[in-house]
C-alpha cells in the first residue's frame, strides 16, 4: 500500500457508473473522478413514462454534483470522454485534455442500434435519454395541436404513432402511449375524433417480449390489444421517412412519429477503448469484470458483455447496478493486494409494465411468473432499489406509484395541463450512506 489514494476514473453517470462511485464514496484510500457529459444521472427504466406524460422529467434525473457532494473523495467532471487508453490508463475528453488515473471503469451505457435501417437515425425518435423522452412527449403534443387546426392531417398519419421493437422498451412505451392517446388526450382535444388516433407496434419476432415465456407473450399481447395497440409482428421496418414507415412486407404506414425501441448497442466510447469489441459492440470482460490483458481497466453495465456461464447477462438495470458495485469492490480489494472475485449476479428476474394495472414479471432463477398487482409490486421493488442507488426520494416514488396504480390518468392530465413541452429543472437529491 502507498500513502497516495488510488485514482479511479469512472466513465459514465448512469446506473452502473453511479453504483461504482457510490461504493467508492467515503473510502479514504481512493480518489474517484466520475465523468459524464451531462450534469445529471438519468434513470432510463422510467423514460417511457416521461415520454407518455406519466412522470415529469425532473422525476427521473438527479444532479450528479449534489449526489456526491457529501464525499470529499469523489469529484464529478462534466465532460465527454471520446477515447480510453487502457495501458496508461487514461481517458481523453472532447476538448483534447487527457486525464490519467490508476484504474478506469467504463460504464458509459448504450446507444440505439438502428441496424442500418435507411432513414431511422434521421427520422425516428429513440428513447435513451431524458432529452429523448421530452422530445417524444413534445412531438405528441405538437401533432395533436396541428391536427386540431387541420383535422385532415389525421388522414396523413399525424395521429398514428409507430413503435419499433417488441422488447420491454417497445411494449412499455406502446402501452403507456396508447393509454395517453385513448384515455387522456381526448379530454384535451374533444373536437378531434379519438378513433382516428392509433398506436402500432412493429417487431420482426412472432410475439412480443421475446425473453419471457410463451404464456407471457400471450398475456402481453392481449393487454396491448385491450389498450387498442395494433400489433404488426413478423415484419421489420425497412425504411423510415418523415411521413411514413415502410415495412419488410411492403406495407406503408403513414406516420409523423416513429419511436425507436428496436435494439441497442454499446456507447461509442466502447469502440475507442483500445480493446476488441464483442457482440453488440460491447467490451468483453473477464469474470471479475476486468478486460483481458488490462487488469486496471473494467467495463460494467450496458457497455460490457458480462459473462454468465456460457452466455452473457442481459442489459438490465439490476445487472448494471450490481456490476458497477462489484467492480468497485474489486478495486478496493486490489488496494489490499487481495485477489479480485468473479462477479456473482443476484437475479432479480425480468419484468415489464404494459400499462396501468397490467404488468408481468418472471422472478428468480426458476422464473416464477406473476401478472397484475403482484407483478407491479415486484416491478416497484426492483425500481425502488435502483432509484435508492441514485439518491432518489423513495417516499415521492412510492406515492407516485400508488397514484399510478389507483388513480388512472390523474397525473398525466395534470402534467399536460402544466404544459410539458418545456424541460423542467434538474431535481435535487438527498441521499444517505
Amino acid at each position: 500500500m502507498t500513502d497516495e489514494p488510488l485514482h479511479v476514473i469512472v466513465v459514465g453517470g448512469g446506473i452502473a457508473g453511479v453504483a461504482c462511485a457510490n461504493r467508492l464514496a467515503g473510502e479514504p484510500q481512493v480518489r474517484a473522478t466520475l465523468v459524464d457529459r451531462n450534469e445529471y444521472h438519468q434513470f432510463q427504466p422510467l423514460l417511457y413514462q416521461v415520454a407518455s406524460a406519466e412522470l415529469a422529467a425532473e422525476d427521473v434525473r438527479f444532479d450528479l454534483v449534489e449526489m456526491f457532494e457529501p464525499y470529499d473523495n469523489v469529484t464529478v467532471r462534466i465532460a465527454e470522454v471520446v477515447s480510453v487508453d487502457p495501458a496508461a490508463p487514461s481517458v481523453t475528453f472532447a476538448d483534447g485534455e487527457t486525464l490519467y488515473g490508476d484504474v478506469v471503469v467504463v460504464g458509459a451505457g448504450a446507444q440505439p442500434n438502428f441496424f442500418h435501417t435507411p432513414g431511422a437515425p434521421d427520422h425516428s425518435f429513440p428513447l435513451y435519454s431524458v432529452d429523448d423522452a421530452v422530445r417524444v412527449r413534445a412531438r405528441v403534443l405538437q401533432l395533436y395541436a396541428e391536427a386540431a387546426e387541420r383535422p385532415e392531417l389525421a388522414d396523413e398519419g399525424a395521429l398514428t404513432f409507430v413503435v419499433i421493437g417488441g422488447g420491454p422498451t417497445g411494449v412499455e412505451t406502446a402501452g403507456a402511449l396508447a393509454e395517453l392517446v385513448h384515455e387522456v388526450m381526448p379530454h384535451h382535444y374533444p373536437e378531434l375524433d379519438g378513433a382516428r388516433a392509433q398506436v402500432i407496434l412493429v417487431d420482426l419476432a412472432p410475439g412480443v417480449l421475446g425473453a419471457f415465456s410463451a404464456k407471457a407473450h400471450d398475456y402481453a399481447a392481449d393487454q396491448l390489444r385491450h389498450r387498442r395497440v395494433h400489433l404488426k409482428l413478423g415484419v421489420s421496418a425497412r425504411e423510415v421517412a418523415p411521413d411514413r414507415v415502410t415495412l419488410s412486407d411492403g406495407t406503408v404506414l403513414p406516420t409523423r412519429l416513429v419511436i425507436w425501441g428496436g435494439g441497442e448497442k454499446a456507447a461509442q466510447v466502447a469502440g475507442r477503448a483500445g480493446v476488441d469489441q464483442g457482440h453488440g459492440g460491447r467490451i468483453d470482460v473477464r469474470p471479475d469484470l476486468s478486460v483481458e490483458g488490462y487488469p486496471h481497466l473494467y467495463a460494467v453495465g450496458d457497455v460490457a458483455n458480462v459473462p454468465n456461464g456460457d452466455a452473457v447477462l442481459p442489459q438490465l438495470g439490476s445487472v448494471a447496478a450490481q456490476s458497477g458495485d462489484w467492480a468497485a469492490r474489486n478495486v478496493m480489494a486490489s488496494i489490499e493486494h487481495a485477489r479480485p472475485e468473479p462477479f456473482v449476479y443476484r437475479d432479480k428476474g425480468i419484468m415489464a409494465m404494459i400499462g396501468r394495472r397490467a404488468a408481468i414479471a418472471e422472478i428468480g432463477e426458476h422464473r416464477h411468473e406473476l401478472h397484475g398487482r403482484m407483478a407491479f409490486a415486484a416491478w416497484l421493488g426492483v425500481h425502488a432499489e435502483l432509484l435508492a442507488n441514485a439518491g432518489a426520494e423513495l417516499r415521492a416514488f412510492t406515492a407516485w406509484a400508488e397514484e399510478f396504480y389507483l388513480r388512472p390518468h390523474h397525473r398525466s392530465r395534470a402534467l399536460l395541463d402544466k404544459s410539458t413541452v418545456d424541460t423542467p429543472r434538474i431535481r435535487r437529491t438527498h441521499r444517505s450512506r
